[in-house]
């Protein structure tokens, strides 16, 4: 994730200091990392929707042999004694989970972080409250665009009419809500859709997901924007979080999911205010890039570990045989060995992108869903070839 308000100069937020504290070597090294990751974790593959674009690839349909309570209760247990920063509640739509609420009361209980994922459509007044009794610090819900779009692409009538409803009942509830804009050629001109939706439901964080071509996903990469549409959608972005800046709104922006905005928010920075490019640039170092398999990581369902949540195609082991947490520090595992020190075996534009410090390769999901190769060049990169080459101050 990447604070777009924070780079531009806006408010400092609560989960800056998990994005812009100092990436150490040790961070971005083959060494083991000092401390546990933020995990997602998928808590069922069944939703009452199917969109489009989904990673997890849901359906409406119950699946056999996801993690029981029990198992779930001991994940949670080992990632409290990890002291994750947070664990991230997904799915499919973890809502139609029965025990759902139950466990994440659990996992607050023992101090850790936990925020939902969701569509938001489930949420009724009563559940609001019970999120909000539990503590969970934010709710991120997804919003395509207006009512006819979202709908379609949410695959149901009504969809978006409840994600509404379900914001407002837990703004009425006393949580954090933000809401979740995945951008692909279907509904890129409903940005200005979104920007409206947050500022007339007072919602205090928007995230822009980039499309990662995972789950239904994989097949999508064909309604991925062009790079000078990226460049055009960064462009209105950073304009919008500018007047609210100026404004004084209270408007977390992040980009998610593409680590090229990195640089080209610092080159849009230095055109216009080289000494705020400069401070950016700084934050953008400590950041680090794509963290997958060093600070982030995914456990899905049935309890296969991922190192991130779009990277279904390799597992590193299963909770269901031994601990997370002895999963995610044993150095035998090649993947995250290698993601850790991943730098030599990048290729194409990555490989010698002298951006490589600052983006850390970007999403290696989407190179190999593109291509088939895990290590080759992100094709989500929009950054111009005068970029990759050259521009990287010291």
């Amino acid at each position: 994730m990447i604070s777009v308000t924070k780079l531009l100069g806006g408010s400092s937020y609560f989960g800056d200091r998990l994005r812009y504290h100092n990436a150490s070597a040790r961070q971005t090294s083959g060494a083991r990392p000092d401390s546990g990751p933020v995990v997602v974790w998928n808590a069922t593959k069944t939703c009452n929707l199917e969109c489009v674009h989904c990673y997890a690839d849901a359906e409406t349909a119950r699946f056999a042999n996801e993690l029981t309570t029990a198992e779930a209760r001991a994940m949670i247990e080992d990632l409290a004694l990890m002291k994750v920063p947070a664990l991230l509640i997904s799915g499919g739509e973890p809502l139609v989970r029965p025990d759902i609420f139950d466990l994440a009361a659990y996992a607050t209980s023992l101090g850790v972080r936990v925020t939902f994922s969701t569509n938001g459509t489930l949420i009724t007044p009563e559940k609001a409250r019970r999120i909000a009794d539990i503590g969970v610090t934010y709710v991120g819900i997804s919003i395509d665009g207006d009512e006819t779009r979202h709908d379609r692409m949410r695959g149901r009538a009504g969809a978006f009419r409840d994600a509404i409803r379900g914001i407002r009942n837990c703004r009425d509830a006393g949580i954090r809500v933000g809401v979740r804009f995945t951008v692909t050629q279907d509904n890129l001109d409903e940005i200005d859709s979104v920007f409206r939706v947050v500022e007339d439901e007072g919602i205090g964080r928007l995230c822009l997901y980039h499309l990662v071509y995972s789950g239904r996903g994989s097949y999508l990469s064909g309604i991925d924007l062009e790079p000078p549409q990226k460049r055009a959608l960064m462009n209105k972005l950073l304009d919008q979080v500018e007047r609210w800046n100026a404004a004084g709104r209270e408007i977390e922006v992040m980009t998610v999911d593409n680590h090229a905005d990195a640089p080209f928010i610092y080159y849009w920075l230095l055109d216009r205010d080289p000494r705020r490019a400069d401070e950016a640039l700084s934050l953008m170092r400590n950041n680090g890039g794509n963290r997958s398999g060093i600070a982030i990581a995914c456990v899905d369902s049935f309890g296969i570990v991922h190192p991130d949540q779009f990277t279904s195609t390799h597992s590193i082991g299963s909770i269901r045989e031994r601990p997370f947490s002895t999963i995610w520090t044993d150095e035998r595992v090649q993947l995250l060995s290698r993601l850790r020190d991943r730098k030599p075996l990048l290729k194409g534009r990555c490989a010698t992108c002298q951006w490589l410090s600052v983006c850390n390769g970007n999403f290696r999901a989407r190179a190999e869903a593109a291509t088939g190769d895990y290590w080759q060049a992100d094709p989500g990169c929009y950054l111009l070839d005068s970029e990759v080459i050259s521009g990287a101050p010291e």
